[in-house]
């Protein structure tokens, strides 16, 4: 039985898109995201410019619809990890890092070009806006899992903005130490210790 052209076309059309988010990320990992080309994507996923600007107006809208996949997918692992913790017990801030930290992925490829796209965001306004209320979005995301974890270990959130910001922070400077020596097992350390003291200073005992 042959589908319906009404079914085959959506789907094509979701395939192509997939395609050119995975060949974006090596492409923009290798080139550097300012000296990368619908071109290169396009030859890299095997298709033409025709089929990149059906789905994409921009190498900025590319980036930002692969940020929102990542984000979705770790969102998804902090879950799944959330729900493993059902049957255990979860005494205090250091055995919710040492749960929750691993489903944050440090990824070396995706840290080069989401840093270079941040500075590229930083010089258009526009673009900066779009960062930060992406940025917000995944945090009031992950909140809820935080407060309902932070309360089994006896410890409430007052403010749950600045919580989240810190987080982001401890995070970003400290995958950059991770990146740099990923082999030395103290980074890591310090990584999820730095952690913890993030989340002690911006809770409070209940």
């Amino acid at each position: 039985m042959i589908e319906p052209t009404a079914d085959r076309v959506p789907r094509r059309r979701a395939e192509t898109r997939r395609r050119l988010l995975e060949a974006a990320l090596p492409v923009f990992a290798e080139e550097g995201f300012g000296r990368s080309t619908v071109e290169q994507i396009c030859e890299r996923a095997g298709y033409t410019r025709g089929a990149f600007y059906s789905n994409f107006a921009s190498l900025d809208e590319l980036f930002l619809a692969m940020w929102e996949g990542r984000s979705a997918a770790m969102i998804a692992a902090v879950r799944a990890a959330f729900d493993a913790f059902a049957p255990v017990e979860l005494p205090d801030v250091r055995a919710i890092v040492e749960r929750v930290l691993p489903a944050i992925p440090v990824d070396d490829a995706w840290f080069r070009v989401s840093a270079e796209f941040t500075a590229h965001a930083l010089r258009n306004p526009g673009l900066r806006r779009v960062m930060t209320a992406r940025e917000e979005a995944i945090a009031e995301a992950l909140m809820p899992l935080m407060v309902e974890l932070l309360a089994r270990a006896g410890r409430s959130i007052p403010d749950p903005v600045a919580l989240g910001q810190a987080l982001v922070a401890m995070h970003d400077g400290t995958s950059v130490q991770c990146l740099m020596d990923p082999d030395n097992p103290l980074v890591w350390q310090r990584r999820r210790d730095l952690c913890v003291q993030v989340i002690t200073a911006y809770t409070e005992e209940t």
